[in-house]
């Protein structure tokens, strides 16, 4: 038998609002690749990765895309017995309003991670050089 469908929507409804400000233990990551039952490969603002896990909520409801954004809890220091180091707590649905928080990282800009629209380096749509244009 499957989830009720008042816990899937109370799950999506949850993710969409950013929260005011986060604790002393969160960060906003962004998802690397999915591991297999519920862990992520997740990448900090310093270019470091960290194998994270799904919250129990958001299981079989909810999915993360590569390059997706996510509110990490990271564990303490000191519990090393489990391969993740902490649990997405929230996923980033509506981008745009989690943009505009005070607390999101600089580094997740659109152009620091691929979304340079220059128009002189890109040659999308551009018809290739032919040799009547040399003589």
């Amino acid at each position: 038998m499957g989830r009720p469908k008042r816990n899937v929507l109370a799950a999506a409804e949850e993710s969409l609002t950013p929260p005011d400000e986060l604790q002393p233990n969160q960060c906003v990551v962004r998802v690397v690749k999915p591991e297999g039952n519920n862990l992520y490969t997740c990448e900090r603002t310093d270019k470091s990765t960290l194998v994270l896990e799904l919250a129990q909520r958001f299981r079989n409801t909810i999915w993360i895309r590569r390059g997706g954004f996510a509110l990490a809890d990271l564990y303490p220091k000191e519990s090393e017995e489990t391969r993740a180091r902490g649990e997405i707590v929230n996923i980033v649905r509506d981008e745009k309003l989690w943009r505009k928080q005070p607390y999101w990282p600089k580094e997740f800009t659109k152009k620091a991670y691929g979304g340079d629209d220059s128009e002189e380096d890109s040659i999308v749509g551009k018809m290739p050089p032919s040799d009547s244009e040399d003589e």
